[in-house]
């Protein structure tokens, strides 16, 4: 039987990462609009959580696919910016999310981690949950580092 696998660890390239993310979350508008809130960034790790109002439900009163795609990329996006070079950025270049359960709960808390990295593309990987429920959504991404001047 092989072992249970083990993630890596990692380590920032910019080992001012942390006092660098006060001035990424200025520009992150969007992040603000749903209210989000980033908890925690770690080297490789992040975590956050939003407190569910209307505005985060679809038609039936379960959470929007949309917010809880958003929430998957918040959280791989600044998994992946902890370990790349000061002045450089990450984008998106692919996303897939999978739906287990219908969201219903008042705080969506979300976990995104890199499970492998490289010069450009950063494999990564969230879950979701709502309140103490078990995990509602899945997701995997391809995060792309680009050249991009912290504002």
């Amino acid at each position: 039987m092989k072992p249970a696998f083990t993630p890596p660890s990692f380590s920032p390239a910019n080992p001012d990462f942390k006092t660098d993310l006060e001035k990424i979350l200025r520009g992150q508008h969007f992040m603000k609009h749903i209210g989000f809130q980033l908890e925690r960034v770690e080297a490789g790790i992040a975590e956050g959580y939003i407190m569910l109002g209307t505005k985060h439900l679809q038609q039936h009163g379960y959470l929007h696919g949309g917010v809880s795609a958003t929430v998957c990329d918040l959280v791989m996006g600044f998994a992946a910016w902890s370990l790349i070079p000061k002045g450089y950025g990450v984008v998106t270049a692919d996303l897939k999310v999978d739906y287990h359960y219908p969201g219903l709960g008042n705080k969506l808390l979300g976990r995104g981690r890199v499970v492998k990295t490289g010069n450009m593309l950063h494999f990564c990987e969230a879950e979701l949950w709502l309140d103490e429920g078990p995990v509602v959504v899945r997701a995997t991404s391809i995060m792309c580092t680009v050249v991009k001047p912290l504002k």
